[in-house]
This record gives structure tokens, C-alpha cells and sequence, in this order.
């Protein structure tokens, strides 16, 4: 969930470029990271009927059209964004989460 964070911040602020890792290298591939990375934002919006389904994702992915801006990704705070951009010193482990699944049968 932090990379998603990092990403939807930098993304808003203008610096997308900033998750690519430095061994990218050729910056004939920096427009394919950028529209990657939007595609993926588009992809974890938190109203599932704004994600794009997988065909207009290898749409996106595959021509050079403008893309929508992506909206808010799910399961985002503002407190997350503020511990987003704490320091990894200061941040707490993250907490196990345990749940049960019933499976229901017709009898």
C-alpha cells in the first residue's frame, strides 16, 4: 500500500518520474514508465466502476491517446499520505490481519 501512496502523491504533484528506478537509463523509455504508472493509478481508483477493465487497459497501454486523470486509489487517508511521507525510522510495523471465510452450501 505505500508504493500506491507514494505513487498518487507524486503523481498529483507532478513528479511521476521519481518511482522509476535511476537504471531506466535510455529516455526514449521514460514516456512508457510515465504512462505505465498512470495506467496503474487508473487501475486501483477507489470507485471500482472508474478502474478500466483489461482490454481497455492493453488499449491504454498499447497507443498514445490521452488518458483520463486518474481519481483518489482506494483505501487512501490523509493519514496515510502523512505517514507516506514520515520517515521509515518513525513508522510502525504493519498489523497482521486474520479473517474466516464460510463457505455456504444449498442443502
Amino acid at each position: 500500500p505505500d508504493f500506491v501512496y507514494q505513487a498518487w502523491r507524486l503523481f498529483i504533484e507532478g513528479r511521476p518520474l521519481e518511482l522509476a528506478a535511476e537504471s531506466i537509463g535510455e529516455e526514449h523509455y521514460l514516456s512508457e514508465v510515465l504512462r505505465s504508472i498512470h495506467v496503474g493509478l487508473l487501475c486501483v481508483q477507489e470507485n471500482p466502476e472508474y478502474r478500466p477493465n483489461m482490454s481497455y487497459v492493453v488499449l491504454m497501454l498499447g497507443n498514445e491517446d490521452e488518458l483520463p486523470r486518474p481519481k483518489q486509489p482506494g483505501f487512501f487517508t490523509e493519514r496515510d499520505l502523512i505517514e507516506a511521507n514520515s520517515s521509515s525510522s518513525q513508522r510502525k510495523p504493519p498489523s497482521a490481519n486474520e479473517c474466516s471465510i464460510s463457505v455456504l452450501e444449498a442443502r
